[in-house]
């Protein structure tokens, strides 16, 4: 249940009176955690909760069966599947509730899940046959795609009282992949032409395109408390993708770290953004963007430490990052954090807290 290629929000907050969103400005360096496998060679961390719970799947060790996880800090939890034969994690919040998608007994059938205490609970879908879960706030609302009766594909919101489609652009396929504290949503859908594809912020007034760097198509993957969102957009002539970051000023280009293309995957209520970006040779890196500076993230580890990071998923408000990389010529699921303290970027009053027509998002990697 691996993302098509390539991030949830992140609300996080500490103070008496006033709160400060830690940014993860220039760090240092990191400290980097191998969050390991379940007996096979691979994991990949996708998401990260304010208090540093983490999910993603991994690997078993009988074969290249893949569960979702969630880490506790201390502990690496198989939460199995719903009945099928494997399952991802997505996002995950501070009380431990996973969303993410599970094989169902039924062969080629994927259903959207959130995890708890009691166990994997199936959201259903909307009328078709498959859903996939995404992300997931504090309040326990998911966010991600299902499948109409009609074979559409659109986003949705799921919540105590159900799953709600939350349409589209005006095409037929929408997706939802990220979700902040105030239930906003972004993620990306065809417009009314079935061809174009705008990234979008969903609120309760509706869909807003969120428009692109200059190409037909822009995604949407992350959006934090003060609904900006990071993503990714095709540039003038769709020559290459460039990771974005959009706010109420537009949508603003990040470049790269020297190669043609990046993307955007996780933000923080500070606006750090990470994500992954190709180099002048033609690899690729996880990156961190401060601003409009984007560093090589490899950059920041201590000497010697043997790994090399592809991609950066998700970013928490104390700039702890989770995503994926190769240690000992394995792929593992990592958790980063900062050993210097980053100086507050900003003062808030306490309490702020392949094409979609094919129904998924380019955010995985490759099935």
């Amino acid at each position: 249940m691996q993302k098509i290629l390539i991030r949830s929000l992140l609300g996080a907050v500490f103070a008496v009176g006033l709160a400060f969103p830690v940014a993860a400005s220039a760090q240092s360096s990191y400290t980097i955690i191998d969050l390991g496998t379940f007996g096979g060679n691979f994991s990949e961390a996708f998401g990260i909760s304010p208090g540093g719970f983490v999910t993603g799947d991994a690997n078993l060790s009988t074969s290249s069966t893949q569960h979702a996880f969630l880490y506790d800090g201390k502990v690496k939890s198989d939460l199995g599947t719903l009945g099928g034969t494997n399952s991802t994690g997505y996002g995950v919040n501070d009380s431990g509730q996973v969303a993410g998608v599970s094989d169902l007994k039924t062969a080629g059938t994927t259903h959207a899940f959130r995890h708890d205490s009691t166990g994997m609970h199936d959201l259903g879908t909307l009328g078709g046959g498959n859903s996939e879960g995404m992300a997931i706030n504090a309040n326990g609302q998911v966010t991600g795609d299902a499948d109409l009766a009609d074979n559409a594909n659109h986003a949705f919101r799921y919540d105590s009282s159900g799953m709600h489609d939350i349409g589209t652009l005006g095409g037929r396929f929408s997706n939802g992949v990220g979700i902040n504290a105030s239930g906003q949503i972004t993620g990306s859908s065809i417009l009314s032409d079935n061809f174009t594809i705008h990234a979008f912020r969903y609120d309760n007034n509706g869909m807003h395109d969120l428009g692109s760097l200059g190409g037909t198509r822009s995604y949407g993957y992350s959006i934090n408390t003060g609904g900006q969102v990071t993503g990714y957009s095709a540039i003038a002539n769709n020559a290459a993708s460039h990771a974005f970051r959009a706010d109420d000023t537009g949508i603003h280009d990040l470049g790269t770290l020297g190669g043609s293309s990046s993307f955007g995957e996780g933000i923080n209520d500070s606006g750090t953004i990470v994500g992954q970006s190709y180099i002048a040779n033609g690899t690729i890196r996880a990156f961190y963007a401060n601003g409009n500076t984007m560093t090589d993230l490899n950059t920041l580890l201590p000497a010697g430490s043997g790994w090399q990071l592809s991609d950066a998923y998700a970013i928490n408000n104390n700039g702890w990052i989770v995503g994926e990389g190769s240690i000992n010529q394995e792929g593992h699921a990592f958790l980063l954090k900062p050993t210097a303290v980053p100086a507050p970027s900003s003062l808030l009053i306490m309490g702020i807290g392949g094409m979609l027509l094919a129904g998924r998002v380019r955010r995985r990697k490759r099935r």
